[in-house]
């Protein structure tokens, strides 16, 4: 009998407000580009009233978020931890998750008092994405909100690398960790943002434990997290950690261990007009591949269709059914 979750995600609850923006306008507001940097409320909403009269796009995000939403789009089946306030946010996140398919701990208990956190997404006409990020409420994740019931119950954990920057969330993400080890159930990470790596290495360390099934991270992020400029000596570190693992390069593609050998995975040639979600889908498309019996090769061919088709588009999501077409019509590289 199969486990009723394929992926359990465990991660930070934001309301993803996206907005396209100019180079010149991160600087005259002082906003360092294409990294995510954790604000204070006051700060983020003088970064809102300079964007009033922007069009902005509002979606259920956080990076796992997006992840569990990709694998539920492609058909599998997730489960997200994660927690919310009792506001107008809130509700919107609730509903956009349970709409999208993803079983959640949201749907049980009462919501607490507070601010439903938000994550403005800055995107600029190179594709790059910039993002400034109020935890809120998401602040205090903890074990609190962990489901041990459904963790134990899937084939995989996903961790997202941002709960490094919360005490009790960071506590959380090791006893996600940990009951995963006990049951059985694959452990798997992202690294998440090469801030996370640069002032939370120790932390993210924590978290990786005595080490995992599947660490998923970016080029730069394997390069700060073994401090190095060789991408062959990220590689290596990578495997001290991690049985398997896939990193993503951009435009280059990937490189996937699936605990032997390592698989090199070309990119479509595509023009991307936004990064944002790119890495989250990657993930998404990757975990439901392996989910479903894919080899690493199969399932990193998969996944790099899929994060290759979402930066064609602003969002960190693809319609339903552009994404089951990457399945169906047989659309790898």
């Amino acid at each position: 009998m199969g486990n009723k979750y394929d992926v359990y995600g465990v991660g930070n609850a934001l309301v993803d407000i996206e907005y396209e923006v100019s180079p010149e306008l991160l600087q005259e507001l002082k906003i360092d580009k294409g990294v995510m940097t954790l604000l204070d409320e006051d700060s983020q909403n003088h970064i809102l009233e300079n964007l009033k009269n922007f069009h902005c796009h509002k979606s259920c995000g956080g990076s796992a978020a997006n992840t569990m939403v990709a694998i539920s789009q492609l058909g599998g089946k997730a489960f997200y931890s994660c927690k919310v306030a009792n506001d107008e946010f809130g509700d919107f996140y609730i509903e956009d998750l349970l709409n999208s398919q993803v079983d959640t701990n949201l749907k049980n208990g009462d919501r607490q008092s507070g601010i439903t956190g938000k994550c403005l997404v800055l995107v600029t006409p190179d594709a790059d994405r910039t993002m400034n990020t109020f935890l809120g409420i998401t602040g205090e994740f903890s074990t609190q909100e962990l489901v041990s019931s459904a963790l134990a119950d899937s084939e995989y954990v996903y961790i997202e690398g941002y709960l490094v920057t919360s005490p009790t969330a960071k506590e959380a993400a090791i006893k996600a960790r940990e009951i995963a080890e006990k049951a059985g159930v694959k452990t798997t990470m992202s690294l998440s943002d090469y801030n996370m790596v640069k002032f939370f290495k120790d932390g993210l360390l924590d978290i990786i434990g005595p080490g995992l099934d599947l660490i998923f991270a970016n080029e730069s992020e394997a390069l700060e997290l073994a401090d190095t400029q060789d991408f062959q000596v990220a590689v290596d570190k990578l495997k001290t950690l991690s049985k398997k693992f896939a990193i993503t390069r951009g435009a280059k593609g990937s490189v996937v261990f699936d605990g032997q050998k390592l698989i090199e995975i070309t990119a479509p040639q595509v023009k991307a007009v936004d990064t944002v979600g790119a890495g989250d889908m990657y993930a998404g498309a990757f975990l439901y591949g392996i989910t479903q019996g894919m080899s690493y090769e199969e399932a990193g061919k998969l996944a790099s269709a899929a994060a290759s088709k979402i930066v064609t588009s602003y969002g960190p999501r693809l319609k339903t059914e552009e994404l089951k077409a990457l399945v169906t019509q047989g659309k790898l590289i």
